[in-house]
């Protein structure tokens, strides 16, 4: 029999998303975040290309990309509900991390598979500051994928993108747990 890890199996079984309007300061130190970084780089990455990169994103920088996305919603024509959401996203927020996108140029491994290895980065970021103690939440929204606000708030090129903003602080509140999937609805066994 395989050893069990228990512990982490139950944080597993249990974790939660906090949502990133209820987080607050205090935020991790540089060290803490340094240790949760090093936690979500541990992810599968077929080639070992890295294709990702952080982008840590203070109060004073979010403040900053918050009024760009102000004038670039405006700008794309989205509807005055949708900016203010991804607004409020960088507003309210005192620390978030941007998790790019970086295909490498391979003969072995798929840009769509490096895409899928940044999908995990963040959620071994999301986990690991939630494991640390921290509140986390994931969220993406139209910013992620725009290219001229990416360039413009983010220095981001030509040929990234980003695959979400893991926010971390401490949580306010506690969300109610919520429906989880029927496994046996999206659960198919093959045996031959």
């Amino acid at each position: 029999m395989p050893e069990r890890n228990q512990a982490a199996l139950d944080f597993l079984l249990t974790r939660r998303s906090r949502p990133a309007k209820t987080l607050t300061t205090p935020v991790p130190s540089r060290d803490e975040l340094v240790e949760i970084l090093t936690a979500g780089a541990r992810t599968p990455d077929h080639g070992k290309l890295e294709p990702w990169r952080f982008l840590v994103l203070e109060r004073a920088a979010l403040e900053r990309i918050a009024a760009e996305v102000m004038a670039r919603g405006a700008a794309r024509g989205e509807a005055q509900d949708r900016i203010e959401k991804v607004y409020r996203q960088f507003a309210d927020a005192h620390l978030a991390v941007a998790v790019v996108v970086s295909p490498k140029p391979s003969e072995k491994v798929p840009e769509i598979e490096q895409v899928y290895s940044a999908g995990a980065v963040c959620l071994g970021l999301l986990n690991a500051a939630l494991a640390s103690g921290w509140g986390a939440n994931w969220l993406s929204g139209w910013a992620c994928h725009d290219p001229e606000f990416l360039s413009v708030a983010l220095g981001i090129a030509e040929h990234e993108t980003v695959a979400g903003f893991i926010h971390i602080g401490t949580e306010t509140a506690a969300p109610p747990e919520r429906p989880r999937p029927d496994l046996d609805a999206i659960t198919t066994w093959v045996a031959s």
